[in-house]
């Protein structure tokens, strides 16, 4: 696996992957903060698109990823994360919605644990997913990170 860190806005990103595919973004504050792992080869050529993309998401010119990737998870963590990337920029969708998106009204709470455990934040959208109440609710790298995406988002919308 090769990793390298890329300096944004809201903090220094670990991003991971297979030489191939992007399989990891991880934020530097926040429950699922991360670091690179013994075996990881620090290199950042395998990212460059990663990155290039990322830095235009960051300065509002991009609004979708068109980049290799390679979550892990169950078949039901991978078709939430499916879900979340039909969320459009600059909108938000609760876990009740996203849940009837899968076809799974009655998994709501479910649908929040694979939120949780999304491995590509940003790329996948799992930001973007709310409380039914309009509330910002946990969030991987902490709920300050959740709303300044939100932000961005919302001042960059087209």
């Amino acid at each position: 696996m090769y990793y390298c860190y890329l300096d944004t806005p809201i903090g220094q990103l670990l991003l991971a992957g297979d030489g191939e595919s992007l399989r990891l973004i991880a934020f530097p504050d926040g429950p699922m903060r991360k670091s690179p792992e013994p075996g990881w080869n620090l290199a950042e050529a395998p990212f460059s698109e990663a990155r290039r993309q990322l830095d235009e998401y960051f300065r509002g010119e991009r609004q979708s990823f068109d980049l290799p990737l390679r979550p892990d998870g169950t078949v039901f963590q991978l078709s939430v994360l499916e879900a979340l990337r039909e969320i459009p920029y600059g909108a938000t969708a609760s876990y009740g919605e996203v849940a009837k998106k899968i076809g799974r009204p009655g998994a709501a709470r479910a649908v929040g644990a694979a939120n949780g455990r999304n491995p590509l934040p940003i790329v996948i959208p799992c930001h973007r997913v709310i409380g039914s109440d309009g509330g910002l609710t946990g969030f991987g790298g902490g709920l300050a990170t959740k709303k300044a995406l939100l932000v961005l988002e919302q001042s960059h919308r087209r």
